[in-house]
């Protein structure tokens, strides 16, 4: 492996990838907060709603893994 991922090119190529895998995730929650009948925070902090915080955790982590495959190719 040696030292090569110290290369400027390949730490800002990595950067650029992290800052857009992060850009999507936030829209596609801004999406799918959208489309739901009512405010996911509200809901989760203010009603103490464990189901949904399960729910919505779940899909974060489901939406993180399928942005990280696409982003690494």
């Amino acid at each position: 492996m040696g030292i090569e991922w110290l290369k400027p090119a390949v730490f800002f190529g990595s950067m650029i990838f992290a800052l857009i895998g992060v850009l999507i995730f936030w829209l596609c929650f801004i999406i799918i907060d959208k489309l739901t009948p009512y405010d996911l925070w509200a809901e989760i902090v203010e009603h103490k709603n464990v189901a949904l915080a399960i729910v919505i955790g779940s899909m974060c982590i489901a939406i993180g893994m399928i942005i990280s495959a696409a982003v690494h190719g």
